[in-house]
């Protein structure tokens, strides 16, 4: 299904559905509108097909085995391994670690890193949109040195205050945890001078990738992070794989946080040395399917091209803000100028849960609640949002279905403009 001509000169490039075969299945008796990409995204033949042949003709244990297929499995899992230093754009393939997705990624770094580079009193920064992976790994790490959290307020429109900001980082401040893409609003956040900022006064950045990656061209050189997180699943990959980037020169002197197989050099029962990275923070058999998976993934991507896939989302996501805006009775949350593809409302009269039960007896998946995101929600002072999230797959059918379901739900709870 192509996208119409209204969504100009990238339709015939994307809308491509028919790369997914879930999308094809109907829902509630319905054709299924799947707007919950923020949540995970859908996976296209591709991605299922490089799962299924590595089952079929590669299967082995990497790394250890001195037969071909362990050594053909292992050639595939480096290859993943370069696919995600391209896919970022960082130095060397040594700086990208393999994880279960974010979450693993952000704990990895608070306790390999944080707990030696930590001590009473230290800083660590926070804005108030973050994911819940990217508070509560902090909040452990701060109870077991006697670090701080500090926190960068949300404007009304959804945006950091950045002179707030500024006037947080100081001498004490060794850590700057940041969304890029905030998964409850949408915002683009200016992570780039959030970084320059930060290194002024000789703090470690982590950016949390996660809604970012699927999204738009990431260049970890050009950003000079020191840590970027993301995961396979909201990258049209599988689920339970991810990566971490961390710049070579603090990885190595990282100490693991998992031991076990794979992770050693030498073992006795005096003393273990260890390996050399990543593979120092890979410990055990590793999700090895799903590294070829997200190879296919990124892959995928690659060949439309993140620019493009960009621009098509923006095309997206500024004709569905426009219907919803002549909607009565809804409020945006999250106005920021710069923007990704994702849309949080509330409905006047309408919880979120009762809304989304509404809207998935349409055929229309969106996401209800508080997002993992439960500050930010207390922030602007609700119990949680409708959100929908749009993905390269997405049309302005979806949209279309979207509005003609909210509209339903208003006439159903009496709180929307009624028929005569």
């Amino acid at each position: 299904m192509n996208a119409p001509t209204i969504l100009g000169t990238h339709a015939p490039v994307l809308g491509r559905a028919a790369d997914f075969p879930i999308l094809s299945r109907p829902v509630q008796g319905r054709r299924l509108v799947y707007l919950d990409n923020g949540a995970t995204t859908q996976k296209p033949i591709q991605v299922i097909e490089a799962e299924r042949q590595f089952y079929e003709q590669s299967n082995a244990n990497i790394h250890r085995g001195v037969h071909w297929l362990s050594q053909h499995a292992t050639d595939l899992y480096e290859q993943g391994r370069e696919r995600v230093r391209s896919l970022l754009n960082a130095a060397r393939h040594e700086e990208i670690v393999f994880t279960r997705g974010t979450t693993e990624a952000i704990n990895l770094v608070a306790f390999s890193w944080g707990l030696s580079a930590l001590k009473q009193g230290d800083e660590i920064i926070l804005t108030g949109m973050e994911h819940h992976s990217n508070i509560v790994p902090w909040q452990l790490l701060c109870e077991r040195t006697g670090a701080v959290l500090r926190v960068v307020p949300v404007t009304d429109s959804g945006e950091l205050d950045m002179d707030s900001y500024r006037a947080l980082l100081g001498s004490r401040t060794r850590l700057v945890g940041v969304t890029h893409i905030s998964n409850a609003l949408g915002t683009i956040n200016p992570v780039a001078e959030m970084i320059r900022l930060a290194h002024e006064v000789g703090a470690k950045v982590l950016v949390d990738g996660a809604q970012a990656v699927a999204h738009e061209v990431v260049d970890v050189q050009a950003l000079d992070c020191d840590f970027y997180a993301f995961s396979g699943h909201k990258l049209y990959g599988p689920t339970g794989i991810g990566a971490l980037y961390a710049r070579y020169d603090i990885l190595k002197d990282m100490q693991p946080w998992q031991g076990g197989g794979d992770m050693i050099h030498t073992v006795s029962f005096e003393r273990s040395t260890y390996a050399d990275v990543p593979q120092r923070f890979e410990a055990g058999t590793p999700n090895i399917a799903g590294v070829v998976g997200l190879d296919a993934a990124i892959r995928y991507v690659q060949e439309i091209g993140l620019d493009v896939i960009a621009a098509y989302e923006q095309s997206l996501l500024s004709i569905a803000t426009a219907q919803l805006e002549q909607l009565p009775g809804i409020r945006l949350i999250g106005t920021a100028a710069h923007k990704a593809g994702i849309l949080s409302f509330v409905v006047d009269g309408i919880h979120p849960h009762d809304l989304g039960t509404i809207l998935d007896m349409e055929g229309v998946a969106i996401r209800a609640g508080h997002h993992c995101a439960m500050p930010l929600m207390t922030r602007f002072g609700i119990p949680g949002t409708a959100r929908a999230s749009f993905a390269l797959y997405n049309t302005q059918e979806d949209i279309d279905a979207l509005i003609a379901g909210l509209r339903k739900a208003q006439k159903l709870f009496g709180t929307g403009p009624q028929d005569d």
